[in-house]
């Protein structure tokens, strides 16, 4: 995995990552990260948890399956960055995407809230600056409480996350999220320029890859100039298939 980072602002960094070859060090990094992506600290073997994800990928439709593996791989970066995961990529109650956000995590004790969005590259009309766009503004209605994605409270379900064993969360961690969680039920709702946010955009390709996406991206960066939180990532993902991740974890199947 390719990366590239740079400083945009005081408060706003980019940083690209390209997914072309698994080759052995993607793999290396892949099974060192696996397990505590999807299960948390004290799981299963790597083996049986590809089997799970590859099982619960092909389970689902396609939106599901790009959304599924470009969050992976942003939780395989976030990690090897070393912000703290405090949350599991299976939901709780079943082998599904958890409801909410789309990651919590932690580094030197500040909170950072991820939000990702993907598609095609065949697409209309699709790029990366209108997928961050998209991304920043499902979490400004997060955190001011008008998310039209029903009356689910992402402060809960990310305490229920942090409160599992194997995520090993601060207790004050816990106390923390517990008290936003309390405030959304009471209507109390924060404003975006308070936390501490990750707004994602992934493009997968379908046979070669357009370098254009790239180019259209860093022409069009200044349109992220209106973007505004305490601190703020940007990952563009890119050069991805979803074909090649699925027959990664087949082959490794194979390979048991």
């Amino acid at each position: 995995m390719e990366v590239f980072s740079q400083a945009l602002d005081v408060s706003k960094d980019l940083h690209i990552l390209k997914v072309s070859t698994y080759d052995a060090k993607l793999i290396k990094l892949i099974d060192k990260y696996l397990v505590k992506i999807c299960e948390g600290e004290d799981s299963e073997g790597v083996v049986r948890v590809k089997k799970r994800l590859l099982k619960f990928i092909l389970s689902k439709h396609e939106n599901t399956k790009m959304g599924a593996v470009a969050e992976f791989f942003i939780h395989l970066y976030l990690n090897d960055c070393e912000y703290k995961q405090e949350f599991l990529f299976f939901n709780l109650e079943e082998t599904s995407i958890k409801k909410g956000f789309d990651g919590v995590y932690t580094k030197d004790d500040k909170i950072y809230i991820v939000e990702s969005k993907s598609g095609n590259e065949k697409t209309s009309g699709i790029s990366h600056i209108n997928k961050l766009k998209e991304a920043y503004s499902d979490l400004k209605k997060y955190f001011d409480g008008t998310s039209s994605k029903g009356n689910n409270n992402p402060w809960r379900n990310a305490y229920n996350h942090a409160s599992h064993g194997d995520i090993k969360a601060k207790d004050s961690l816990k106390k923390q999220i517990r008290t936003l969680a309390n405030l959304y039920d009471d209507e109390s709702y924060g404003n975006i320029e308070d936390y501490n946010i990750i707004p994602c955009s992934t493009i997968f390709l379908n046979d070669n890859w357009n370098e254009d996406f790239i180019i259209n991206f860093m022409d069009s960066i200044d349109d992220l100039n209106d973007f505004n939180a305490n601190k703020i990532d940007l990952i563009v993902l890119t050069k991805l298939k979803l074909q090649s991740f699925i027959n990664f974890l087949e082959s490794e199947e194979i390979n048991d």
